[in-house]
């Protein structure tokens, strides 16, 4: 399909892609599963994720993005390519034949790295590419209006990094980014249970006690898991059970790196977007915003409302896609 505009979320944990107004039309795991042999994909996205931590010597399950930005470029763009394909063979597509893309990138970042971006995404069968900044996408993803003079703050919390913004005008006025997300929550979840436990976890054992029991804000009652990993000592499968309160002291650096960046923009926010800010509270977006009590952490330390938005996994891909029609009045801004 000539002429299609697409928009990508390129996380470190998820990929979204939006397709015109089709709304979100793929949603998988940043994974891509190589065949060293022959150096051929095998797969893309979840029949990828599947395969972590369980393939062949000779095959390789790998997450070319890392911190929100591209570490492996070739296995990048490989990954890529897939996903434009697997758009393509969906029920109603069509064939996608040189699309004009816009990526959402983390604030901050380098002009190395943007190219990075530009260039995979480029030879992954774009004709133009066009970056925007996560917190903006964010924003517009989560209904607000950026382009009136006023002060939002937006959180975004995704795998990689969380990017927090103070937005006005259309552009970005304050912004931080921070390479801690949903994977260093991961990290810390493995590096805990290996220290207490002298037991070994897989990433993807860390992610379901993360979903299941994982907090930010001391729950009500105590939640606990059952799980299993590979004992230090003998090598052998060991089951331990482990609670809400552990994992939550497990996370509680990270935790406080990103509440403590909120801090820092708040400080260095001009005092009339300041008030902007005070009345309509903080805004919330991004797969680790749904860390149980991650509001509640944030608003306790800030003293300012704090908002989930409706959406808040999607609000960067719908964001970007949205900004797809209205390219023009995002360069004026400088957005794009």
């Amino acid at each position: 399909m000539a002429g299609m505009d697409i928009g990508i979320d390129l996380g470190t944990a998820n990929v979204l892609i939006v397709v015109n107004d089709k709304g979100i039309v793929l949603n998988e795991p940043s994974v891509v599963a190589v065949d060293n042999r022959i150096d051929e994909v095998i797969a893309v996205g979840h029949e990828a994720y599947k395969m972590i931590g369980k393939t062949p010597k000779d095959i390789e399950a790998i997450r070319p993005m890392m911190s929100g930005v591209i570490s492996d470029y070739d296995n990048a763009e490989k990954m890529l390519r897939g996903f434009i394909e697997m758009l393509g063979n969906k029920k109603g597509m069509g064939k996608i034949v040189m699309p004009r893309i816009m990526v959402s990138v983390p604030t901050n970042i380098n002009d190395i790295e943007k190219k990075a971006v530009q260039d995979a995404v480029k030879h992954a069968g774009a004709r133009e590419v066009l970056l925007i900044e996560e917190p903006i996408a964010a924003a517009i993803g989560a209904g607000i209006d950026i382009t009136v003079p006023g002060g939002n703050l937006v959180v975004d919390i995704g795998g990689g990094t969380t990017d927090i913004a103070v937005i006005s005008l259309g552009g970005t006025v304050v912004s931080k980014s921070i390479k801690t997300g949903g994977s260093k929550f991961d990290l810390d979840i493995i590096r805990y249970i290996k220290r207490n436990y002298n037991v070994i976890i897989g990433e993807r054992t860390a992610e379901r006690i993360k979903i299941d029991i994982g907090c930010a804000y001391r729950r009500r009652e105590e939640r606990f898991i059952k799980i299993t990993g590979r004992d230090l000592t003998n090598g052998l499968p060991k089951s331990i059970t482990v609670s809400s309160l552990e994992i939550m002291d497990a996370m509680s650096d990270s935790v406080g790196q990103i509440v403590n960046l909120v801090i820092k923009v708040l400080q260095d926010t001009p005092p009339e977007l300041a008030s902007d800010i005070a009345e309509r509270g903080i805004v919330l977006t991004g797969g680790g915003a749904l860390l149980y009590g991650m509001d509640k952490k944030i608003s306790e330390m800030t003293g300012l409302r704090v908002r989930l938005a409706e959406e808040p996994i999607n609000c960067v891909a719908l964001g970007t896609g949205i900004a797809l029609g209205s390219v023009d009045i995002l360069e004026i801004a400088g957005t794009v």
